[in-house]
């Protein structure tokens, strides 16, 4: 009876009671997420998701002192981070500048393309780190060389970290699928076709890298809605991010037509369910969120990997991403 009893209070602190709509949720989220930047993608996701809720002009606050006095360049994380120096770009030359100082990592001084965009680290995490800011260079210039790089770099992080089967070991080091070494290439992928043109002569390779990806992840949902720490092994425990970084790369696809709604529907509402019972009722906590991992040497490190249990920017910027593109998907 005890044990009962200590069973029933587990599973009842893992997870809120709640059935939110996306913009109830995002209002939530926002009241705590999105109102910092210190230069890494942890916090600019979700500032990105501010300005594009309330506007620019509410993120500017949050980026004034990145954008005057700008974090040096000395990680994958910071390069992301510039991806919120994308969004307001079109009305701020600086933030411009700011983000295609980040792209022009990938080439030499004489301007020749590098074997890879620096930082990498040969971990999967590096589609999300590199290739968006790269597209959104492309997007914003208009000169091809940023897309051609973004797919060269694609190129060379799936010859280390992509398996036959079609998920993404981490690194290397280990033939280990991480949760959220998955949610990278989902979301990172996602992010550079809405940025890539649809003439673009190698963007049917990136669509067929994201949609075979998509795919092989789909079948691992468990039955509540949620993928895993370790994406293939289910006694790995529910995953916070990499389910939400999942989800929202799946709606992006059908928005973009590269996905089947109806292949999806069922899907998307399970992650929906479960991540929004994850989340706290006024927004700040989360449920089962993986903390920052580097290069793991064996399955038993990532198994392993504390779960966090709390307030977290990284979950917080990647509910405000999968609840505002739910948003979009349920409207009229």
């Amino acid at each position: 009876m005890r044990s009962l009893i200590f069973f029933i209070l587990i599973s009842v602190s893992s997870s809120f009671a709640s059935e939110r709509d996306p913009q109830t949720l995002i209002n939530q989220l926002l009241d705590h997420y999105g109102k910092k930047f210190g230069g890494s993608y942890v916090e600019a996701l979700a500032v990105v998701v501010r300005a594009r809720e309330l506007g620019a002009d509410a993120a500017k606050p949050v980026v004034a002192g990145q954008l005057s006095s700008p974090a040096d360049l000395k990680s994958g994380s910071q390069v992301a981070g510039r991806l919120i120096f994308a969004e307001l770009s079109a009305e701020n030359p600086k933030a411009k500048q700011l983000t295609l100082e980040a792209a022009n990592l990938g080439f030499a001084k004489d301007g020749k393309p590098l074997e890879a965009m620096p930082f990498h680290n040969e971990m999967s995490d590096a589609v999300f780190m590199s290739c968006p800011i790269l597209a959104e260079a492309g997007a914003l210039t208009g000169e091809s060389r940023y897309f051609d790089q973004c797919v060269k770099h694609l190129q060379f992080i799936q010859g280390k970290c992509l398996r036959k089967d079609g998920i993404y070991r981490h690194s290397p080091l280990d033939e280990s699928a991480w949760g959220r070494g998955n949610g990278f290439p989902a979301i990172g992928l996602a992010m550079v076709l809405e940025e890539m043109p649809e003439d673009y002569p190698r963007r049917d390779f990136v669509v067929s890298s994201f949609r075979d990806h998509l795919t092989a992840l789909k079948k691992f949902q468990d039955s509540d809605g949620m993928w895993h720490q370790v994406i293939d092994h289910p006694q790995s425990y529910p995953e916070f991010t990499c389910t939400c970084m999942i989800s929202y790369a799946a709606l992006v696809g059908i928005r973009l037509g590269i996905l089947e709604k109806n292949q999806w529907d069922d899907v998307l509402k399970k992650s929906w369910k479960a991540i929004d019972a994850r989340i706290s009722p006024d927004g700040r906590e989360v449920r089962g969120a993986c903390t920052g991992t580097g290069k793991q040497k064996s399955l038993e490190a990532y198994l392993t990997r504390k779960e966090i249990n709390g307030y977290d920017d990284r979950s917080g910027s990647m509910a405000l991403l999968f609840a505002s593109e739910m948003k979009r998907y349920l409207a009229p």
